[in-house]
């Protein structure tokens, strides 16, 4: 038997059954992610292996490091087959990391190939992978559409101008692209000099002179109001924790016009006006109806050697253990007694915290949505196999889990869309195993309806997305 196999991961009959009559034709709502809206909407044709798969792939970059790969053949500029075959020397390695699975379950779902990739068969794989690859059938349209990716949900700068969105959106394409609001950059008065550009940017964007407080927070709201008429309904947060040192307006605009003026700010300050912002933040998506999520304890930037030589986001963040039930429920309390607290997504880095924030959303659920403050799905280090199951038995005890808006990808590669049937796989093994075990009733009109909406319908019904090209 092939490894990867129709039957991979259900190791019950229930599982089997649950799996490829509820699960396996769900199309796929991919709410969060981080690809590239410009190789969306212009098509991209990738020209190898090497493109379409290692090119922004920080957890395989981790695997080579680790394995002894000299960053040349890394991020660095040996040629796009010395890479390759430096990562399929490498996969032999990763038994029993999630990556052995993707690896192989990616290879299956793209291009049909069932060899186990190593030292040995690279050369074939990368031949044939690559001859596929010149056909119109591996085109970022093309891989959307058979992989039935109903929403694409990118993650964007309240700066960017969204031009491929629209240029996406007049197309035709089954797929909506829809943006994100992601303005962590909004927070950052403890780094005064990036923060003073990214302002300029802000003015330029938004067509306003950016003199003082209130009109750094009229040009956000103007920024806000013209994503959402881009289709925008999501907003995004990546933060150690939440903040909740919670301050007045006025507060807030003396540490503004501080940094403005070229000055530094102390961390309590950096602090308050951080908080005072993710309130401004959270009552603008609880007007307009979107959807917030935290992300919420990435330690990132460990490596300053090589965060200097690569850059951000080339594989040196790490999990952190900060505190965060405390500052969470402060400032969820805060927008709820404001009446301003809008549909909420949390997601944990730290494992540790997987009962905190199970047991955080209960406490904020109103009646007025099912499932209004959701446990997002295991997230960056947490999205394997054990990850998941972790997270799914914290929400089961102590939630509904047949209110969860299931899985994303949250990833930069076109290739990781069988990550959803990785996840759907596991959903209906553990579900699976329940009914075997006499834990659930072994009956299909119950059990098959919370299979289905977990991997789907949900999240469509949750999101509320303009799922046309219309504005809404």
């Amino acid at each position: 038997m092939k490894f990867i196999h129709k039957d991979f991961l259900l190791g019950t009959k229930s599982a089997r059954r649950l799996y490829h009559e509820y699960a396996a034709d769900e199309p796929i709502f991919d709410y969060h992610c981080h690809l590239p809206p410009k190789d969306i909407a212009e098509n991209r044709q990738f020209k190898n292996l090497f493109e379409i798969w290692l090119e922004g792939d920080h957890y395989k970059w981790r695997a080579l490091r680790t394995n002894g790969v000299a960053e040349k053949f890394v991020t660095g500029n040996a040629a796009p087959e010395e890479k390759f075959k430096a990562w399929a020397k490498t996969v032999p390695h990763t038994l029993r990391n999630p990556l052995y699975h993707w690896t192989h379950l990616e290879l299956k779902r793209y291009f049909g190939i069932t060899d186990l990739l190593s030292e040995k068969t690279a050369a074939k794989i990368w031949k044939e992978a690559n001859a596929q690859l010149a056909t119109p059938g591996f085109t970022t349209q093309s891989l959307l559409k058979k992989f039935k990716v109903k929403v694409v949900g990118t993650t964007d700068d309240p700066v960017d101008n969204l031009e491929y969105h629209r240029a996406f959106a007049k197309q035709g394409h089954p797929t909506r692209m829809l943006p994100a609001f992601r303005p962590d950059k909004a927070l950052a008065v403890n780094a005064p000099a990036a923060f003073n550009k990214w302002v300029e940017q802000l003015s330029a964007a938004a067509n306003v002179d950016i003199s003082s407080f209130s009109a750094f927070i009229s040009a956000l709201e103007k920024r806000h109001d013209y994503f959402h008429s881009q289709g925008c309904r999501l907003s995004d947060h990546g933060l150690e924790h939440c903040y909740a040192d919670f301050c007045s307006e006025k507060a807030a605009a003396e540490i503004f016009d501080q940094v403005r003026g070229g000055k530094t700010v102390s961390p309590q300050e950096h602090s308050q006006f951080a908080s005072f912002m993710m309130v401004f933040f959270g009552h603008l998506d609880a007007k307009r109806g979107w959807t917030k999520q935290l992300h919420l304890g990435a330690l990132r930037n460990n490596n300053i050697r090589l965060l200097t030589q690569l850059g951000p986001d080339t594989g040196f963040d790490s999990i952190g253990d900060f505190p965060q039930a405390k500052t969470l429920s402060a400032y969820l309390n805060k927008l709820d007694s404001d009446n301003l607290l809008p549909k909420t997504v949390i997601y944990n880095l730290n494992p540790a915290d997987n009962y905190v924030f199970a047991a955080m959303i209960g406490n904020f659920q109103d009646g007025t949505i099912p499932g209004k403050i959701q446990y997002g799905s295991g997230w960056w280090f947490l999205d394997q196999k054990e990850g998941m199951e972790m997270q799914i038995n914290a929400l089961s005890n102590l939630g509904l889990l047949s209110r969860f808006i299931g899985m994303i990808t949250d990833s930069r590669s076109f290739m990781s869309y069988p990550r959803h049937e990785y996840f759907r796989r596991t959903l209906c093994n553990l579900i699976g195993n329940d009914i075997q075990n006499g834990q659930i009733p072994n009956d299909e009109k119950l059990v098959g309806p919370l299979i289905r909406n977990i991997c789907y319908r949900n999240a469509e019904a949750f999101m509320a997305f303009p799922l046309s090209a219309k504005k809404k």
